[in-house]
């Protein structure tokens, strides 16, 4: 007798399509299965121009890695608007490693995008947002960045600001900024750390 095969089709999942963002994430919170959960947080950006629901989910320490990285993912593929923006840089202010630098890897994906925002806050009166701005454009890399450290060492008189930038021109900068970084002794001659922070500058720069 011969045997015949069965082929039983397979059913094809549907998965549920959303009015409002409200319906998404009740979906997304209430799911256990990773796939679905994927779709409600491609499905959440959709509704949400603004991923405000999202960045605080990266920002939520409780939240799986994986989870995590997935948002990360669906924000950097989308259009930088301003909201965005100034959302994914708040994650630079986490004390927590790995959701900063998620958010560097988002804001790299960026690109020029985010520079207007490095300038706005280097310009700045808070010296708070002076250092963040050194750091994310430290972590960011443009082909800017010598040029607006530099800009900003030849005035700043905040010396915690100042040393930050020290830090980053070390790896960057070039021996024609030797000159400045030994002005910088002067501006600063009251503080011990200012001279040692700018003498290891200028070694590394020597190479």
């Amino acid at each position: 007798m011969a045997l015949v095969k069965k082929y039983v089709a397979q059913e094809t999942e549907k998965l549920p399509q959303f009015l409002n963002l409200e319906d998404a994430i009740v979906y997304f919170e209430s799911e256990n299965n990773r796939d679905h959960k994927d779709y409600a947080i491609e499905e959440i950006a959709k509704l949400d121009p603004t991923v405000k629901y999202l960045v605080s989910l990266i920002n939520n320490h409780e939240i799986d890695k994986a989870i995590s990285t997935k948002i990360a993912s669906v924000i950097s593929t989308m259009e930088p608007t301003d909201i965005i923006i100034e959302s994914v840089m708040n994650l630079l202010k986490s004390d927590n490693a790995y959701i900063r630098n998620l958010g560097i890897s988002i804001l790299r994906d960026f690109g020029d995008a985010i520079k207007y925002y490095i300038v706005k806050f280097l310009i700045g009166d808070d010296r708070d947002l002076r250092i963040f701005a050194i750091n994310v454009l430290g972590d960011v890399d443009f082909s800017e960045s010598r040029d607006m450290l530099i800009e900003l060492l030849e005035d700043e008189e905040d010396i915690n600001v100042a040393m930050t930038a020290v830090d980053y021109l070390s790896e960057i900068g070039e021996e024609e900024d030797i000159e400045l970084l030994e002005s910088l002794k002067d501006r600063f001659k009251d503080d011990v750390y200012a001279k040692f922070a700018v003498d290891g500058a200028i070694k590394m720069i020597k190479g």
